[in-house]
């Protein structure tokens, strides 16, 4: 079951932001995250909360008509922690993925871009909640 909730949790990221769900967004996130979007920005990763991120995003993407995050080959390692028998049950998890994410502007161009995503989560009283996100561009179309 930890697989499908580590899966589950990722998948809302990128459903919530581009439904445009702000609130719930905030809910798949720890209290502080590390954002590593260097691949793209430049810069350094940062550690923000999780209003923090929705701002951003809300602003960022909210230039947009639409956008549209797809999340493929999801691949999960749970921390073997737990209780010490190795079969996966601790409280962290790793989850790397492929995306393709389009993003189409009010005159109807588009500008898409793919890569993959490690997503960092960590299992709370409330189920998991990502605490770090690295997104790598792998390449663009289209103009930002």
């Amino acid at each position: 079951m930890d697989r499908l909730d580590v899966v589950d949790t990722c998948n809302r990221m990128a459903w919530f932001a581009d439904q445009r769900d702000w609130d719930a967004l905030a809910g798949v996130f720890a209290d502080e995250v590390t954002l590593d979007y260097t691949s793209l920005n430049g810069g350094e990763p940062v550690t923000l909360a999780p209003a923090q991120i929705v701002r951003g995003w809300r602003e960022g993407l909210g230039a947009y008509a639409a956008t549209q995050h797809l999340l493929t080959g999801h691949l999960v390692a749970v921390d073997g922690g737990g209780d010490g028998d190795g079969d996966g049950d601790g409280d962290g998890a790793v989850c790397t993925a492929g995306f393709q994410a389009t993003h189409r502007k009010a005159d109807g161009s588009l500008w898409t871009l793919g890569g993959t995503y490690r997503f960092d989560l960590s299992r709370t009283g409330d189920g998991w909640r990502i605490t770090g996100v690295v997104m790598t561009a792998v390449w663009s179309d289209g103009e930002r």
